[in-house]
């Protein structure tokens, strides 16, 4: 399958030199385990980091390898375009899930413009999804882990917030299954939790879009009774314009900001 390749050459494993356990020995995602469990590193196992901070040249392996492939992909296959936008968020109340508002305005994103969710090949063309499956970018010590939020737009209250710790837990400690890391529809980088107000989030292929999320600031802003300080999310989203326009991406981003500043 499309999502076992991806996997495969995200984590560096040779699926020729596999046997598979599907029909016809198709590789499975459950079928990367042994060798997940194998390499020193890897997510699944319970090993320390494999590089260390030393002066001079290192190789990179594991997590950070496979980042820096994907990095090189990306740059081979996708023509990026970003654009940026800002939410007023003012309407929050204190101790607002951040993350699960995000995820909630994606899934309004994805039902107002559905162009952004799925997956595209130049030599296939689009697979659009139905269900949104959110990519969610893990920083570790390791690198970057992206585990999958599977029918995000599904999740609600506590459902969603108890798979978001899953998932999040599973990639700092490296417990995630090989399932856990497959099939993502779109990807959510919310780096503002660290520094950084807009960025350019790399898209994955074959996914056809990444919405970064910045740090939220207070801003003095124009009001109906004169200048309020408002508190503002900056939003950066990339996408592949070989297959989205401009439009889509506009319409998509609307949406996405006008879930975010509603008070619900």
């Amino acid at each position: 399958m499309p999502a076992v390749r991806i996997l495969a050459a995200e984590l560096g494993i040779d699926l020729a030199r596999m046997t598979g356990s599907g029909p016809d020995g198709a590789i499975l995602a459950r079928d990367l385990a042994g060798p997940l469990r194998t390499r020193g590193g890897a997510i699944g196992s319970s090993t320390a980091p494999e590089e260390s901070l030393e002066a001079g040249w290192q190789p990179l392996s594991g997590v950070r390898r496979s980042m820096a492939r994907n990095m090189e992909r990306a740059r081979a296959e996708v023509a990026p375009a970003t654009v940026h936008e800002e939410a007023d968020v003012s309407a929050w109340v204190k101790g607002t899930d951040v993350t699960a508002r995000l995820v909630r305005a994606l899934a309004a994103g994805i039902a107002a413009e559905p162009a952004l969710n799925g997956w595209f090949d130049g030599g296939r063309g689009r697979n659009l999804q139905r269900e949104l499956h959110l990519g969610i970018a893990v920083d570790i010590a390791d690198g970057l882990v992206v585990p999958v939020l599977r029918d995000a737009g599904a999740l609600d209250g506590r459902g969603l917030r108890s798979e978001l710790d899953r998932l999040i837990e599973g990639a700092r400690q490296r417990t995630l299954a090989a399932a856990d890391l497959v099939g993502a529809t779109m990807t959510l980088t919310n780096y503002g939790m660290i520094a950084g107000l807009h960025a350019t989030p790399v898209v994955i292929p074959p996914q056809i879009a990444i919405l970064g999320s910045g740090r939220i600031a207070e801003r003095l802003t124009p009001g109906r009774d004169g200048p309020r300080v408002a508190r503002i999310l900056p939003l950066s989203l990339t996408y592949d314009h070989r297959c989205i326009t401009g439009g889509e991406a506009a319409r998509f981003l609307r949406a996405v900001i006008a879930s975010l500043e509603s008070s619900d």
